[in-house]
């Protein structure tokens, strides 16, 4: 067992784990963040997805030893932020949540492409998506949410 030391949502969290243990179960099973989810384990669908130091990465395939002094960022941290409600208002309204169950990792990937690009086009918006499956709603509503959420949050980003 390691102690590690990183920031979850603007908290700092110190906690015993293995260090070959996977962030996915690190943040489900030891700090009870339920919005990361479990699909495929593979880092194919992106349904565990979070943000690692601003990047979005698939939370099955890191160990729990490389997150010493970073910043993770899940849903339950992003919907406490202005920016996150502007973007989860923006999913709501366009109708881009069915199921649920990649929510929470379209959410902080739509984080990512607006911080990255706050007018991003629907070309940008659908090659940053690509490592995000959806099987109930279709991608065309995800886009205009994330489209949306650019126009409406303003300065946020």
């Amino acid at each position: 067992m390691d102690r590690l030391l990183f920031t979850l949502n603007n908290n700092k969290v110190e906690i015993s784990v293995s260090p070959s243990k996977r962030l996915i179960d690190v943040l489900r099973d030891d700090l009870d963040m339920k919005s990361v989810k479990e699909g495929c384990g593979e880092g194919e669908c992106g349904a565990c997805a979070v943000l690692k130091d601003g990047l979005i990465v698939t939370s099955c395939l890191i160990p729990a030893g490389t997150i010493p002094g970073s910043n993770i960022t899940t849903l339950e941290g992003l919907r406490e932020t202005e920016r996150g409600k502007c973007i989860i208002e923006a999913f709501a309204d366009a109708g881009a949540v069915q199921c649920g169950f990649c929510t929470p990792g379209m959410v902080l990937t739509a984080e990512y492409i607006l911080n990255k690009n706050n007018h991003p086009n629907e070309d940008e918006i659908r090659k940053e998506l690509a490592g995000n499956l959806c099987r109930c709603t279709g991608y065309d509503m995800i886009v205009t949410a994330i489209m949306s959420a650019a126009e409406k949050g303003g300065g946020l980003w």
